[in-house]
This record gives structure tokens, C-alpha cells and sequence, in this order.
């Protein structure tokens, strides 16, 4: 009507600005917005600290290297990963406020000696590690890369016993991924990820947990299937059933902290830590019956 210019000459009802509508309540929070806040209820019941997510670019150090991926790992190439284009690099890890009181120097190098050389009982990987690899900027692939800056202020930090005292972290925040989007994937989606870091854990522990805060959720029947991690070992795939697509599919990815990668930190051999990465969509999926991953997009 606009461009014809019929709207001159048709009659229309006026707007009411004063009627206060049907519904005083009118609107829902998206089912992703939901079923976060589930999320962080949980976390919050189970005496977790929320951790900061607001940058979502990463250099390849916090990203790749700090988590023991080697260099030539396929999950840093173009297909893979986006990477900035200006600027291409960054400056070298360092402590950003002043209650960080971290040293970043000595953790460089280690990271540096645990590839190339080996240690803390490794043989690494033995290729020769390039700093420029490390600073290349990139859009995070996992929100582990704040997990990882988070244990190593830990490792920093003395209890009453002069030790790194136990920890609970989550984030729950987008991460970037050069992904062929179909019914179960997204280039840009949201990771919901924890760490526990204490003396004694087990992987029993690790798989416990994972049920209890998955019946939290109404999610049940779960299954574990080894997999392989470069940043974990033990690691285990999660598994939750699909009615809408008749088939399970995998909602997380969990394992053990490996000790080339806590120990290069500066803590304590004997402190463990177990991580999981889960979708925020696919649980959303499973517990809405929503089985095409884009129709759950916040924007």
C-alpha cells in the first residue's frame, strides 16, 4: 500500500495509545534464556563461582597451547577456527588487574618446555613451538580458555594451609566455531562449562556429579563413552536420548585436567581438576522436544 499509494485513500481504524491490552503479562523468555537460568540456579545451589565470559577473542595461547593442543592439531586450522584478520596477533599473557598476582613469564615458558621438550613426567610432543603461533588472535572455540586463565590465578592463591585451595568455576557464554550448520550443529553457539579443583578426586566422582546435576534437569538415563582429549585423560563423551530425533546425541564433553597442563600453572601435583563443556542448545532441545538446533537462536 505504501508504494502504490493506495493507503491515501483507504479508511483505517484509529490506534487506541491509551488501552492497556488483553494481557498485562504479554511476552515469554526464550527457551534458551530458560533454561540458563536453570543452569546457573544449579550451579549456584552446588556452591559454584561464576566466572567472567566477555571476551569472546582469544589468543591461541589461552585457547590452545595452555590447554597441551599441539600446534599442528587439526582443531586450529581455517576449517576449524576463525581467526582475526586485524589485528593478527596480541601481546604475551600477563596479569590484567592487580589482585592477579600470577607468574606469567615462568608459565610461558613452561607451556613452551611441556610441547617442545616435555615435563613434569611428559615427553611433550617434540616439534619445535612458535610464539607467533601462540599469539594469533582467534574467536573462541571453547569458553575452557577462561577456565584455564581462571586455575592458573587459582594456583596463585594460598588457603590456611599455604596450598591452592578447592575450587568451583562455570561460565555459561557463546563460543565460535567453523561448523556446517545442519540439525545438531551451529557455527555460534553456547557452552556451558565447569571445573572442580580439589585433592582426591576420581573420575567416579566426575561421572556422580554429571548425574546429579543432570536429574536436576529433568535430564536422565545418561550414558559415558571414552573419548580423546589433548587437555584431558581420562576423557568421556555425554550422552542423553532425543525423543524428537529417536536417537541419542552427545550433550558434553568431560575428562580429568592432564598434569602438563596443571602443573605448568604452579599447582600442586596432587590437586585434581575435572572440566565438562556442554551445549546450552542441546538440552534445550531435549527438554522443549525441539529436534532443528537454528530455531532456538536468541537473535
Amino acid at each position: 500500500m505504501f508504494t502504490s499509494g493506495a493507503w491515501k485513500t483507504a479508511t483505517f481504524k484509529p490506534y487506541n495509545f491509551k488501552s492497556l491490552g488483553a494481557d498485562q503479562n504479554a511476552g515469554a523468555l526464550h527457551p534458551l534464556n530458560k533454561v540458563r537460568h536453570e543452569f546457573r540456579q544449579i550451579f549456584f545451589e552446588m556452591g559454584f563461582e561464576e566466572m567472567p565470559t566477555n571476551r569472546y577473542v582469544e589468543t591461541g595461547f589461552w585457547n590452545f597451547d595452555a590447554l597441551f593442543v599441539p600446534q599442528q592439531h587439526p582443531a586450529r586450522d581455517l576449517q576449524d577456527t576463525f581467526y582475526i584478520s586485524d589485528p593478527k596477533t596480541a601481546d604475551k599473557p600477563h596479569a590484567e588487574d592487580k589482585d592477579d598476582k600470577g607468574d606469567y613469564e615462568s608459565y610461558w615458558k613452561n607451556v613452551q618446555e611441556v610441547h617442545q621438550e616435555g615435563k613434569y613426567g611428559s615427553i611433550g610432543y617434540r616439534y619445535p613451538w612458535a610464539e607467533d603461533e601462540s599469539l594469533r588472535l582467534v574467536l573462541r572455540t571453547h569458553t575452557t580458555a577462561i577456565s584455564t586463565a581462571m586455575l592458573h590465578r587459582l594456583a596463585s592463591t594460598k588457603g590456611p594451609d599455604g596450598r591452592p585451595p578447592p575450587a568451583r568455576y562455570f561460565s555459561i557464554d557463546r563460543v565460535f566455531r567453523n561448523e556446517t550448520v545442519d540439525a545438531t550443529h551451529l557455527a555460534e553457539f553456547h557452552q556451558v562449562e565447569g571445573v572442580i579443583a580439589d585433592y582426591g578426586l576420581s573420575l567416579g566422582g566426575l561421572m556422580e556429579f554429571m548425574e546429579i546435576f543432570f536429574n536436576k534437569m529433568g535430564i536422565e538415563d545418561l550414558r559415558f563413552k571414552p573419548a580423546y582429549n589433548p587437555y584431558t585423560e581420562p576423557s568421556m563423551e555425554i550422552f542423553s536420548f532425543h525423543k524428537g530425533l529417536n536417537k541419542l546425541v552427545e550433550i558434553g564433553n568431560s575428562g580429568m585436567f592432564r598434569p602438563e597442563m596443571l602443573e605448568s600453572m604452579g599447582l600442586p601435583k596432587d590437586m585434581r581438576v575435572f572440566g565438562w563443556g556442554l551445549s546450552l542448545e542441546r538440552p534445550t532441545m531435549i527438554k522443549y522436544k525441539v529436534s532443528y538446533t537454528p530455531l532456538l537462536s536468541r537473535d
